[in-house]
This record gives C-alpha cells, sequence and structure tokens, in this order.
C-alpha cells in the first residue's frame, strides 16, 4: 500500500473519529449516498457508518483532502416513490420555468435567471 493511501487507512476511526478507508479501498456493504441512490436506496435516518479520503486539487479541497460519506447497506431503505398529486405539481412548476413571459409559450428548457425570458425574445429587445 503506498504512502499516500496508508494515511487514509483507520478501519477503526482512532485518527479521524470515521471509520476511514482510501479510495476504492471500502468494505462492500458500505456505499456512497449516490451508490444507494442509483441502486433504489436511501439512508433512512441511519448515521454515516464511514468514509472514504482521497487526495484532489479540484476544488479547492481544504488541505487538499476529499471526503465522501458511506452508509451501510444493510439499514438502507427503499426510495420513497412521489404520489400523483406530488408528480403533478413538479411538472406544473417545471412548465412555470420553461414558459417565456413575454411570449407565453413553453421554449422547451428552463429559462435563463439572468435574462428572465426566452432567447428569441432576449434578441429582439437586444435588437
Amino acid at each position: 500500500m503506498s504512502r499516500i493511501r496508508a494515511r487514509f487507512w483507520d478501519p477503526t476511526g482512532q485518527r479521524y473519529a470515521l471509520p476511514s478507508w482510501p479510495w476504492r479501498m471500502a468494505p462492500p456493504h458500505l456505499l456512497t449516498l449516490r451508490q444507494l441512490t442509483a441502486a433504489g436506496l436511501r439512508p433512512g435516518g441511519q448515521d454515516v457508518q464511514g468514509q472514504v479520503l482521497w487526495c484532489s486539487r479540484r476544488y479547492r479541497a481544504p488541505g487538499g483532502v476529499r471526503v465522501a460519506f458511506l452508509y451501510d447497506v444493510r439499514l438502507a431503505l427503499p426510495k420513497r416513490t412521489p404520489t400523483v398529486r406530488q408528480r403533478a405539481a413538479l411538472a406544473k412548476a417545471n412548465a412555470a420555468r420553461r414558459t417565456c413571459p413575454e411570449c407565453l409559450r413553453d421554449v422547451g428548457y428552463v429559462l435563463s435567471r439572468r435574462l428572465g425570458t426566452c432567447n428569441d425574445c432576449a434578441e429582439q429587445a437586444a435588437a
């Protein structure tokens, strides 16, 4: 194991207060939030069970170390499905975000907050 990986190896949690593993070395029953979502699961109220640590120069991480929290897949619950009314409300809200206030048509994309109108109306106003 390299020195960098060994730096993050702490399965007991003595050094980092949470059990920690280097990138791609966590136990298979611990998954990140994105991995749970891809599997159709949610944490279900459980606390963070561990973390994956790795060095990165991206996103200006403090100390150059990034973290991904891990949840136990055995304690995870299935994702909740929205009701028919919730889906209708979301569809209505998304339609409002796509409707231009100038020409009152659904342009098929979310309007820019900076322009406040569709691209065609913004070009006409600029000309």
